[in-house]
């Protein structure tokens, strides 16, 4: 994801093999900051932490748009977080409160921001770009420390990826529907 030229060389390979790509899903992301104040947090650390999850999906989507917009219906789903929401961040009786990671909150933030601008770029195109919520799942990201399971996690996104022609675009979705931003 942050190497932009494997990037490049990956979608030059998709492209070479298929005339098109039905599906983009940007799974990738990175907690470096766990545990540091925002007063504190290593600038470097957090840098690290953007350009896998917020400019490495952008990379990411931009060397795929060409045989994305090849296909009949094209489905761009990004793996954010309920974490990323700015109203449940600000609301006191929220579980979301308590987890305080100034460098992956805000760069799920930040992606939810570069899913609905894309949504807002193809929104005269079938491609359908959407955010998924897979909710608390356990990943390496957490130690596997999560309430459910992989599985589980990704039928959001699933869901999305098989959205319907006229389906939801530039959202926010967990397993209960569209969430707040």
């Amino acid at each position: 994801m942050t190497d932009l030229e494997s990037v490049r060389r990956a979608a030059e390979i998709v492209i070479a093999a298929t005339d098109r790509l039905d599906i983009l899903i940007n799974n990738a992301g990175v907690v470096l900051d766990a545990g540091a104040p925002p007063s504190r947090l290593n600038i470097a650390r957090m840098q690290a932490i953007y350009d896998v999850n917020v400019f490495g999906a952008v990379g990411v989507t931009q060397a795929f748009l060409p045989p994305l917009r090849a296909a009949r219906a094209g489905r761009i789903v990004t793996m954010s977080s309920g974490l990323g929401s700015l109203a449940r961040q600000a609301d006191h009786n929220s579980p979301f409160f308590a987890f305080n990671s100034l460098g992956y909150i805000s760069s799920k933030t930040a992606l939810n921001a570069v899913t609905l601008a894309f949504a807002k770029e193809l929104a005269d195109t079938p491609i359908k770009v959407n955010a998924a919520d897979p909710g608390h799942t356990a990943t390496d990201l957490n130690n596997h420390r999560g309430e459910r399971t992989v599985e589980e996690g990704a039928q959001i996104a699933l869901q999305l990826a098989a959205s319907p022609d006229d389906g939801p675009t530039g959202g926010v979705f967990n397993d209960q529907g569209p969430q707040p931003w």
